[in-house]
């Protein structure tokens, strides 16, 4: 499943979804990277 995360204020990194950690950020897969942050959330 493809998940939306921002990583710091303005930088956006979409991926494979991997993980969620207890504080509610999520860990996303680019190729070979993880990249973990907050999730974006979804539109009404």
């Amino acid at each position: 499943m493809l998940r939306t995360i921002t990583v710091g204020t303005c930088v956006s990194v979409q991926g494979t979804f991997v993980r969620t950690y207890p504080d509610g950020r999520i860990a996303v897969k680019v190729g070979q990277t993880v990249y973990s942050g907050r999730p974006v959330g979804t539109a009404a």
